[in-house]
């Protein structure tokens, strides 16, 4: 068995060998013999944001974009399977003739990635098989499951000489929609994307390497990334394409620091001043370095939207150094840019008396959303080699298990395993019993944008905040409607706030077109909220639907 990037074998079919690519088979929110687990759905915002938040709660999907893109730089006939059933994947070995399988999975995936590799060794003995994706950084996985190649870190170039091609050739962005399947109050929005957003993947890895971080560690570590957009002018034009094939204008950076490499973020601002592009940008970023950016900068670039992490007061991450957090958040929030906080409970700080107090500082920040993840040593990071050499991880633990929202996979000097899903929780019900649902929050820091820019002297800024304007007007309003008699039911104090933002927005954004989507369109939103509020209790869960896309495909 081969591990990259030590050795990189050749499949003797070079670029004739034909080639599927696999996420792992589904149902996911649900317990079951394979390892998934309800508490783990595969919805990202459901699980680890929004999830106290009921039918309040952010319900989308986002594709398997690594086999997105590793297909789109591949010359082979190829197939990407994402989302399937165990009964699909079997399909597609008997059905087609492949040379290559490629499963990618993340850790808590581990049994169904087993699974896999067994049904290929049943149904399509020839073909080779790989394995990469999180799942990779597992110590020993190659003893775990039958595979003959585990691709550990970044994909393209190992695939390309896997298969006989060029590793340097210039990297091909496909078109990415940044998520599908939305739900909104009981909503489901039309069409099968549903996204505003269009995915962009300048590069992986972290330079800043915290030492709990799985994306850092699994490409190279502290210091180490791999850009596959180098200069502003290549981010720009993947940008460009995806407009086009999408007609998009809001762009969600998968990148771990975007806003670090202030030389290509500043020379795509040129790009965009040149085009007259009224882009929206999320984005990820830490703290020092959103710092090195004017406010107006970041209003100009089109940063919208920012996840940034604020771990802990005493955490002592460099990323943090120096910044107070509290007020970098309030700036961002008074010039319309929604944040997305994300904190760490259980640090080995925390006791169960001084956790309360740190949960409170968390939701002080009154952010957008809020991202709450137990501290958790994962395969492959510093934290994890650190815990272990220690002896306090906690060898028992299933892997299905350790996701960061369940409970603690090692010894806590202060806090019981028990105890850590009660903290976790807690600070889930905190944020949303303090600040109300993160739809509100959104309505809240986008009215602070429009009235501070929507006469900015340069049209492509005014334009951006014209169209917020427009969705504040109509479909925000009888949100903000439903939203409010819904909370008159447990929580008095947030509905009085969401009453006070929807006069706002009626006085800010023009009253006929916000008065007349509140009273046609709210009650029937109110009716969806509590209907949906109904099936959630009921135990509901929602999964994705199944994709399937050929790519120099010709049948046998």
């Amino acid at each position: 068995m081969s591990v990259f990037p030590s050795f990189t074998p050749t499949h003797p079919a070079g670029r004739h060998a034909r080639v599927l690519l696999s996420s792992v088979f589904g149902p996911y929110a649900q317990d079951d013999e394979f390892g998934s687990r309800k508490i783990n759905p595969m919805e990202l915002y459901h699980n680890q944001v929004t999830r106290a938040q009921g039918p309040f709660s952010l319900r989308i999907f986002h594709r398997s974009w690594g086999i997105m893109f590793l297909q789109s730089n591949l010359e082979n006939p190829s197939t990407v399977l994402d989302f399937p059933t165990r009964e699909r994947f079997i399909k597609e070995l008997k059905r087609n003739h492949y040379d290559v399988v490629g499963i990618s999975s993340i850790i808590v995936n581990v049994g169904k990635v087993r699974e896999m590799c067994r049904l290929v060794r049943e149904h399509a003995p020839k073909a080779r098989v790989l394995v990469g994706g999180h799942v990779a950084a597992i110590p020993g996985l190659d003893t775990m499951i039958d595979a003959d190649h585990i691709v550990k870190g970044e994909g393209v170039s190992w695939m390309r000489r896997f298969l006989d091609q060029d590793p340097a050739a210039r990297i091909a962005h496909p078109p990415i929609a940044s998520g599908f399947g939305h739900r909104i109050m009981g909503l489901k929005l039309p069409g099968d994307i549903g996204s505003t957003a269009a995915t962009i993947i300048p590069s992986v890895g972290c330079p800043l390497g915290c030492n709990f971080c799985t994306t850092s560690a699994f490409y190279g570590g502290k210091g180490k990334y791999i850009n596959f957009l180098e200069t502003g002018r290549e981010v720009f034009e993947a940008m460009e394409a995806a407009e086009k094939a999408m007609h998009l204008r809001a762009f969600f950076m998968m990148d771990e620091n975007f806003l670090l490499h202030r030389r290509r973020a500043m020379e795509l601002l040129d790009c965009m001043r040149e085009a007259n592009k009224s882009w929206e940008l999320y984005v990820f970023s830490s703290a020092n370095a959103l710092r090195q950016y004017t406010m107006e900068e970041l209003v100009e670039l089109g940063i919208s939207w920012v996840w940034m992490g604020l771990e802990s007061p005493r955490s002592g991450y460099a990323k943090l150094s120096g910044t107070d957090t509290l007020e970098l958040t309030r700036n961002l929030r008074a010039n319309g840019i929604r944040v997305l906080g994300s904190s760490i409970v259980g640090m080995e700080h925390q006791t169960p008396e001084n956790i309360a107090g740190e949960i409170e500082y968390a939701c002080g920040h009154e952010t957008d959303f809020h991202q709450f993840m137990l501290y958790t040593p994962l395969p492959g990071t510093p934290l994890y080699a650190e815990m272990k050499q220690q002896g306090r991880m906690l060898d028992d633990e299933e892997l299905a298990d350790v996701h960061g929202q369940f409970k603690f996979n090692w010894k806590h000097p202060f806090i019981s395993r028990d105890e850590s899903k009660t903290f976790l929780d807690r600070a889930f019900w905190r944020d949303f019993e303090r600040n109300g649902p993160s739809l509100y929050r959104i309505c809240r820091t986008t009215l602070e944008g429009i009235r501070r820019y929507r006469t900015h002297a340069e049209p492509r800024v005014r334009a951006r905040f014209e169209r917020e304007m427009k969705n504040l007007r109509t479909q925000y309003s009888a949100l903000l409607w439903a939203m409010e008699k819904h909370l008159r039911l447990s929580n008095d104090t947030v509905a009085d706030k969401v009453r006070e933002l929807r006069l706002e927005v009626r006085r800010e954004c023009g009253g006929m077109g916000s008065f007349t989507a509140s009273w046609l369109f709210g009650p029937m939103m109110l009716w969806l909220t509590r209907h949906e509020e109904r099936k959630l209790a009921k135990g509901i869960t929602y999964e994705p639907k199944t994709f399937i896309e050929r790519k120099n495909w010709a049948l046998e």
